[in-house]
């Protein structure tokens, strides 16, 4: 069996440094893995999307429309962006932080209001993860991700791998205490 997870956020957030400790963990669990990022124009506030699929063995890394078993997403209308992507049945996990586009910015477009009640209408497995508020509790807001990959792992039921110390691997020491500390609110946030 393949589980098939999408990852969606803006540029900036930290998506990819959770899909590295994300795949590290499962290859540690021996799991085979596939991993595809799209970047688009992630450096200046674009979406950056990582599509991680793993199992006994796995040949791409492709998730197409009505595929992924769990969608986690930075921001929510990322989430609404990507909602084609979930399977019936599937769960998603997202901040209910907002990122203003340009066109938002510029007063060309509005920022869709109902966003997390779409995503709780359409989306039987629906939790919403105050990732970001709580990074900003926690002193530092570059901790989000780490907060989402901590609710992540209680979704995925991955608790045979030791998290902190996989985190020591992937961020300098002095941010490590803090990172860990999100990965436990994160995990902590769901049932």
């Amino acid at each position: 069996m393949t589980t098939n997870i999408l990852l969606v956020g803006v540029g900036g957030q930290g998506t990819i440094l959770m899909s590295k400790v994300l795949t590290a963990g499962l290859a540690q669990m021996g799991y085979d893995f596939k991993m595809s990022e799209i970047h688009g124009m992630s450096q200046r506030g674009g979406t950056v999307t990582t599509q991680i699929r793993y199992g006994d063995k796995v040949y791409s890394p492709s998730i197409g429309e009505e595929e992924a078993d769990v969608i986690v997403s930075f921001e929510k209308v990322e989430a609404l962006r990507v909602l084609p992507f979930l399977k019936k049945g599937g769960s998603m996990v997202t901040d209910e932080h907002e990122i203003y586009s340009m066109p938002v910015l510029t007063g060309k477009a509005e920022y869709p209001s109902n966003a997390l009640e779409a995503l709780a209408d359409a989306v039987e497995n629906f939790t919403i993860v105050p990732a970001r508020a709580k990074a900003v509790e926690l002193g530092n807001v570059r901790v989000q991700n780490i907060c989402l990959l901590g609710a992540l792992v209680k979704v995925l039921k991955l608790e045979a791998v030791d998290w902190n110390a996989l985190l020591a691997d992937f961020v300098p020491e002095k941010a490590l205490a803090i990172n860990q500390q999100a990965f436990a609110a994160g995990y902590a946030m769901l049932k």
